[in-house]
């Protein structure tokens, strides 16, 4: 690849939701932009995170030279273990971003080989010929930030996840202004968010949330139970100011919820009054009307936090009728089944339920919508654009709104999707050739359980048509059956006895009778032609087609 070509790779995140990682190749020299995960699909059976497939990394694993990360948020870091654990690169964000990802690394067991380097708003960093410059912007996390990232080609602008908040409940703004400047100077390349291109208008700032619970923390008679992301620290930070302005005391509950906050006090983005805290296993003791808990699990993950607290299953809380109980969230595409069946349960005991959309609000989004997202595109002008986070419809969108705007300096624009590359050179820009990307799925989060495709299938099939196991008792001596072969199904026909089942057992009978002597005496042979003369049978009698696991036992 010749030194004077610049190439975009899109590892993920680019025609989907989550696993937002990207990689930037210059020569021989690639830095990496986030890592991310995304949950998954009802279809990936038993699956518990899905991260993107880092083939292209590890191919060219002597030419990486760092990963950059945007913010704390899964779908931007969730992928950092597994990445670090194939390649031993430096890692830069912000403090708070990295004491998110060292609870990760932690956890799988990689913290002490990880190189995590602290980096502010301002600074910038040398990765082989890229220079980046880290740039403050507000999003529903702290210490969020966009990143111009300079190339001998020209200045290349990633804006992470944003929303232009014009009052922020830190009060650190929106840093419009370098953006701008870089704008002046001119910029070759945009890479910009594209989730909320669809919503018309600008998105509310944080603040917007304030007058609703102070609505809810003057109305409420009793219990106040307020669940939110756990990462939304200036959530966190007006909950536990109204409640000291209201006399309750506030207590955490969830692991996520007490690891996060607890990271961002230490580093002083949360500031706990005196005397609000309330330990989790005093809750119940304490007068209702002095109690506000904040809950994580708003998406109704099973084990969660709420999940166990809205079937009484919690340690430390049960709901009583007449408690509120708020979900400060949006619905995840996707988790709409497993948060309504949780709100049922939480509705049946009596507690009051806040939640959707209302004026004021009781949650508002983190990401720009429609007039923040022409904002950052008059500001930077630049001469490429290729929208990043969202599906198809969305990254559609976007570009259709760089072209309404007409503005000076727009060459062209390019949708790209995962593995779909784009080359830029003194000549302009083009797609490049695809790149190996993917998804790889992971059972309980372990580096080690990474599942197949062919697991995946045969876990749909079982989900779908059951399984047949055919036992064969074989007299070793005479290669002869032993009486009747024994037939167990699960998920295919109700008892062991029916009809099908006492034909499919004189199918394998007659399938073993007019095999061979040399056939019966190897199993190999025999459990393929029991399985091919079964699965026929059971087709064309049921139209279905379950597993089927022949199982021969030497007597």
């Amino acid at each position: 690849m010749p030194d004077s070509k610049l190439q975009i790779v899109p590892l993920g995140g680019l025609g989907e939701f989550g696993m937002n990682s990207m990689a930037l190749r210059y020569g021989d020299d690639i830095i990496v932009v986030d890592a991310g995960i995304m949950f998954p699909e009802s279809e990936l059976l038993g699956v518990d995170v899905v991260m993107p497939d880092f083939t292209y990394l590890e191919q060219h694993a002597e030419m990486v030279r760092g990963l950059i990360l945007t913010h704390g948020h899964e779908d931007h870091i969730g992928a950092v273990p597994f990445l670090l654990s194939t390649l031993n690169i430096p890692v830069y964000g912000t403090e708070f971003t990295l004491a998110l990802v060292e609870r990760r690394l932690e956890e799988h067991g990689v913290l002490d080989q990880a190189k995590l380097n602290a980096v502010r708003p301002g600074d910038r960093i040398k990765l082989g010929p890229f220079s980046v410059e880290f740039i403050h912007v507000t999003h529903s996390i702290v210490a969020s930030v966009a990143l111009a990232i300079t190339t001998p080609l020209g200045v290349v602008i990633h804006t992470g996840d944003f929303k232009v908040d014009p009052t922020p409940t830190d009060n650190v703004l929106f840093d419009l202004h370098t953006l701008a400047d870089y704008g002046k100077r001119g910029v070759l390349l945009l890479l910009s968010d594209s989730t909320n291109v669809d919503r018309p208008g600008y998105t509310e700032s944080e603040r917007a949330v304030r007058p609703r619970f102070e609505e809810l923390f003057s109305r409420a008679e009793r219990r106040l139970v307020i669940s939110c992301f756990s990462s939304s620290i200036h959530r966190l930070q007006q909950i536990l100011d109204l409640a000291h302005e209201y006399g309750r005391k506030v207590a955490f509950l969830g692991r996520s919820m007490l690891n996060v906050t607890e990271i961002a006090h230490s580093l002083g983005l949360l500031s706990i009054p005196d005397s609000t805290l309330l330990r989790p296993q005093d809750i119940m003791q304490m007068s209702p009307e002095k109690v506000a808990v904040v809950v994580s699990g708003t998406q109704g993950e099973p084990m969660s936090a709420l999940s166990r607290v809205a079937v009484d299953n919690h340690k430390h809380l049960y709901l009583q009728p007449g408690d509120t109980v708020v979900l400060s969230s949006r619905i995840i595409p996707g988790n709409e089944k497993a948060i309504y069946r949780m709100m049922n349960h939480i509705a049946r005991r009596g507690a009051d339920l806040v939640y959707g959309t209302m004026k004021p609000p009781v949650h508002v989004s983190g990401h720009a919508s429609e007039e923040e997202l022409k904002l950052i595109l008059n500001l930077v002008r630049p001469r490429y654009f290729v929208p990043i986070h969202g599906e198809y419809r969305q990254l559609s969108k976007h570009v259709s709104l760089a072209q309404h705007l007409r503005f000076a300096g727009l060459e062209d624009t390019f949708i790209l999707e995962a593995g779909e590359t784009l080359e830029i050179d003194h000549l302009g820009a083009r797609r490049g050739e695809k790149v190996t990307v993917g998804r790889v799925c992971i059972d309980s989060g372990s580096l080690d359980e990474v599942v197949e495709d062919i697991i995946i299938r045969d876990r749909r099939h079982l989900s779908e048509d059951g399984f047949v196991l055919p036992i064969i008792a074989i007299n070793k001596n005479s290669g002869r059956s032993e009486g009747l072969p024994e037939i167990v199904s699960r998920g295919f026909v109700a008892g062991d006895n029916t009809a099908i089942l006492q034909e499919a057992r004189s199918v394998v009978a007659r399938t073993l009778e007019t095999s061979t002597p040399e056939e019966r005496g190897d199993w190999g042979v025999m459990q393929e032609k029991i399985r091919t003369d079964l699965k026929r049978f059971l087709s064309k009698e049921t139209q279905r087609r379950p597993l089927i696991m022949p199982v021969i036992l030497e007597v």
